[in-house]
């Protein structure tokens, strides 16, 4: 059964697709899929994003792809991984960028104390088959993140979007409310991190950008 765990805002921003046809069609393919193999992350932490960071919250979007694929790695937070688990090297590269940018040093591959000060963390897809990544493309997730930004990009609220990466950057056309800032690079993933990912500086674009809107920054 997949459980719908999303902050109070977001049940209201996105009731509409809830209520779609195009839900009900994702909703009985995952259900079909969890009786022949194993999900990541678990059913009910495939919204996590959803319920640390509730739509009115959001502050910042990092676009992922989809979840890790391993055991106990996953936890529906973009890039995060479950505490006490080896950081994978995308999140390495972010970790050195986080270092070189604002000489802060991050061990914990956890990272629900982003989302919680309004980093919305959200993955284009948002389940996989355990061992099989990128299982989940092409199966009904992608309407639901289309959905999401188009909802973020309707906020008269100034958000920072961060597009790593082709796959995230496909995204960038629901971006068109001039209010909002976005911050494209290439991914951080080891194939790709050298080719404008490193030396992007993004925490400290963020952060001078939401200052200078009146918010409080990203502690990192």
């Amino acid at each position: 059964m997949v459980n719908i765990n999303i902050g109070e805002q977001w049940k209201n921003e996105l009731a509409p697709y809830f209520e779609s046809e195009q839900w009900q069609c994702l909703k009985k393919f995952l259900e079909e899929e969890s009786k022949v193999a194993t999900i990541y992350p678990s059913m009910t932490n495939v919204f996590s994003a959803f319920e640390f960071t509730d739509f009115d919250m959001v502050k910042v979007v990092i676009i992922g792809q989809d979840p890790y694929h391993g055991p106990k790695q996953a936890n529906g937070l973009s890039f995060s991984v479950t505490e006490g688990q080896a950081i994978p090297p995308s999140l390495r590269n972010i970790f050195k960028e986080l270092e070189s940018d604002l000489g802060i040093q991050r061990k914990n591959p956890d990272l629900s104390d982003w989302a919680r000060q309004g980093v919305l963390l959200m993955n284009r897809i948002l389940s996989v088959r355990e061992g099989e990544a990128g299982s989940h493309q092409n199966c009904g997730w992608e309407q639901f993140s289309d959905y999401v930004l188009q909802k973020l990009n309707e906020s008269q609220k100034p958000i920072v979007f961060i597009f790593w990466g082709k796959y995230a950057q496909q995204l960038q056309r629901f971006i068109t409310n001039p209010i909002h800032k976005q911050l494209v690079s290439s991914h951080p993933s080891p194939l790709s991190a050298h080719r404008g990912f490193f030396g992007s500086r993004p925490f400290s674009e963020v952060n001078n950008f939401l200052v200078g809107k009146g918010y409080q920054e990203i502690e990192w």
